[in-house]
C-alpha cells in the first residue's frame, strides 16, 4: 500500500480505539496514519515509532512543504503568513511522528490522504 484514499484513514475518539489501531498497524508492519476526533477539531497523526523507523530528512522536507502549500492563510493588510515551522503546517511534523491540525473531519482526511504517500513509501524511511 502506497496511499490512503481519504474514506480508508480510521478515525478515533477514545484512549482504546487509538490502541487497537496502532496494534493492527504494528501486527502489519504498517506506520501508523489515524485521525483523533478532538474537542476543538481533528488531528491527523502519523507514527513510525513502532518500526524503530523514522522518515529520512528530505522526505520530511517535503512532507512539511507539500503540507505548507495545502494551507491557506489570510493575505489582508493587517495578516501576515505564518513565521514558525509549526504555525506553517498546523501542528508538528517530526522524523518519527507527527500530529497535524484540521478543522473539521473532512479536511483530516484529505491532509492524511496527502501525506501518506510519504508515510507510506519504505524508500523515504532510514
Amino acid at each position: 500500500m502506497d496511499h490512503l484514499a481519504p474514506s480508508n484513514v480510521p478515525v478515533y475518539v477514545t484512549t482504546a480505539e487509538q490502541q487497537r489501531i496502532w496494534d493492527r498497524c504494528e501486527a502489519r508492519g504498517q506506520p501508523v496514519i489515524a485521525i483523533r476526533a478532538a474537542t476543538r477539531g481533528y488531528i491527523v497523526r502519523y507514527d513510525l515509532q513502532h518500526l524503530d523507523r523514522q522518515l529520512s530528512q528530505r522526505t520530511l522536507q517535503d512532507l512539511r512543504d507539500r503540507v505548507r502549500s495545502q494551507r491557506g492563510y489570510p493575505t489582508g493588510p493587517d495578516e501576515t503568513d505564518p513565521v514558525s515551522e509549526t504555525e506553517g503546517i498546523g501542528g508538528e511534523a517530526g522524523a518519527v511522528s507527527g500530529e497535524l491540525h484540521a478543522p473539521t473531519e473532512r479536511a483530516a482526511r484529505n491532509l492524511a490522504s496527502h501525506l501518506s504517500p510519504f508515510v507510506l513509501d519504505r524508500s523515504n524511511w532510514k
